[in-house]
């Protein structure tokens, strides 16, 4: 946080919250995707700084209440910040974040402000539709799933370019390309959390904390209706699975239940079939564009889903 967003005294404190989160950094894979746009872009240094720094903002700002609304007790290994400081604080933190950051978009150039509240509505639109299902228990079709993915993961990415793009020479349309990388990175999500959570980008790496036993499938435990869980329900085993999703859970051991159950119902190769098409998709619009070194890269880490020998193979 740098000094020109406020002079306010208590502008740290207030901000408590939101240095907290920031203590531990995950694996930094949204940055990585902005920096591998950036090898098209190429936005000078300044701007593009002064852009992650927004998108920095925004991210970490909307984790604060992403936790709340779920009820989460860890992010990134450590306690999840309305549990130190908390609702009230937390709550206020969360606006005044997105605030700054707005104000710090306007005063880069007035469009971008337009594009981010533009399509950060579209990001709450989604996230709004994902917490109405579970707060109804209602399970949304793959359509309307895929659908709120575009709005929450899609329109997120679509933000990042199309402000970058005010910098930048390259007009390209990166439409499709952000499309099929926002569904391929929230179905990814969805499967790590059930599966594979040391996968995940909210999962903090070794070097800074240990993983805590409270963020073992979380989704289950919020009561999430992901990919995996919609696709069960059309199943021998949904009507188990539903039950298990009804009750919201932190025992570890109905959670391994209700994952052998995923697995035997197809719906975890299901969605590692959507996913091994969504990489391959990926790819080939990659190629259409003329490729990008730093993209593949991030492909590639996003492949840590599967097992090396299977990466292999999808990859291949």
């Amino acid at each position: 946080m740098t000094e020109e967003y406020s002079n306010f005294y208590m502008e740290k404190e207030l901000l408590s919250p939101y240095h907290h989160i920031q203590q531990v950094k995950g694996k930094q894979m949204r940055i990585k995707i902005i920096l591998a746009f950036n090898h098209w872009l190429q936005v000078p240094e300044d701007k593009l700084q002064y852009s992650l720094e927004v998108f920095n903002l925004l991210h970490n700002g909307g984790l604060l209440i992403d936790d709340i609304q779920d009820d989460s007790v860890v992010r990134r290994g450590l306690p999840a910040a309305h549990c130190v400081y908390g609702l009230p604080l937390t709550i206020n933190a969360s606006l005044h974040v997105f605030l700054l950051a707005m104000d710090k978009l306007y005063h880069m150039n007035p469009k971008a402000g337009k594009i981010c509240s533009e399509h950060y509505l579209d990001v709450i639109r989604g996230q709004g539709l994902e917490l109405y299902w579970r707060e109804k228990f209602v399970c949304p079709t793959e359509e309307e799933y895929e659908d709120m993915v575009h709005r929450k993961t899609g329109a997120a990415f679509l933000m990042v370019v199309r402000t970058l793009q005010l910098f930048s020479e390259n007009k390209t349309d990166y439409a499709e390309f952000i499309r099929i990388l926002g569904k391929y990175y929230q179905i990814r999500d969805d499967y790590c959390n059930l599966t594979q959570q040391e996968a995940l980008e909210e999962w903090p790496n070794a070097e800074d904390t240990d993983a805590k036993e409270e963020c073992f499938c979380e989704d289950l435990t919020e009561g999430k209706f992901s990919l995996p869980i919609i696709h069960s329900l059309k199943t021998q085993e949904g009507g188990q699975i539903l039950s298990i999703l009804r009750q919201r859970t932190r025992d570890d051991e109905v959670k391994r239940r209700c994952v052998s159950l995923l697995e035997k119902a197809g719906s975890l190769e299901y969605t590692r079939q959507v996913l091994r098409d969504l990489d391959r998709a990926a790819r080939a619009e990659l190629s259409r564009l003329n490729g990008n070194p730093l993209m593949e890269a991030v492909l590639n880490d996003l492949l840590s889903w599967q097992d090396q020998k299977k990466s292999r193979e999808c990859s291949g």
